[in-house]
């Protein structure tokens, strides 16, 4: 048998999507409370998600939403992380609050943000090390969390997955149309 890198491209994204997906669930979560939810979409979802991407950019006209719409559409993948909103108790004071009841309701709890950035640097040292192309995008992040892929999570960014021969994630020219 002889097997083009081609022909299995495909489906090796896919599976280091996947051990992303379980390097951000075993990345270290403050006071141990896992509310990380990851999920992995090809095909036709990236589309969808592009689509709504491209709406996005009449409501806030933020038009880096057009180029990073097109830019996913050049993905094997995309992964989703995201997290739940849950105030940690410790009344540290990383939110800009004294306590966490005195937080103004929608003030995320910095801990789920910082967990959400060590899932990200986890996912994403895997994918570095399996040698595929990833960039973070906050943009179709926001898409993906109005799309409501991860149930009720808050924070959640999307991970574009590429094995090119070129990073098509980086040197990207504006889109404005």
């Amino acid at each position: 048998m002889i097997l083009n890198e081609r022909d299995t491209r495909h489906e090796h994204a896919l599976q280091i999507g996947r051990q992303m997906m379980t390097a951000a669930r075993t990345a270290p979560k403050g006071k141990g409370i896992d509310i990380i939810e990851t999920a992995l979409i090809e095909g036709e979802h990236i589309k969808i998600l592009s689509d709504v991407m491209i709406a996005m950019v009449e409501e806030h006209g933020m038009k880096f939403f057009l180029r990073d719409a097109d830019n996913i559409l050049q993905a094997e993948c995309v992964v989703l992380i995201g997290t739940h909103e849950k105030a940690q108790g410790l009344n540290c004071g990383h939110c800009g609050y004294a306590t966490c009841e005195s937080r103004d309701n929608g003030v995320p709890c910095a801990l789920n943000s910082i967990d959400v950035g060590i899932a990200i640097g986890s996912a994403c040292a895997t994918a570095a090390d399996m040698r595929v192309d990833t960039r973070v995008m906050f943009s179709a992040g926001l898409a993906a969390q109005r799309l409501d892929w991860l149930k009720d999570c808050k924070m959640v960014m999307a991970i574009p997955v590429s094995a090119s021969s070129k990073n098509p994630f980086f040197d990207r020219k504006p889109k404005t149309t």
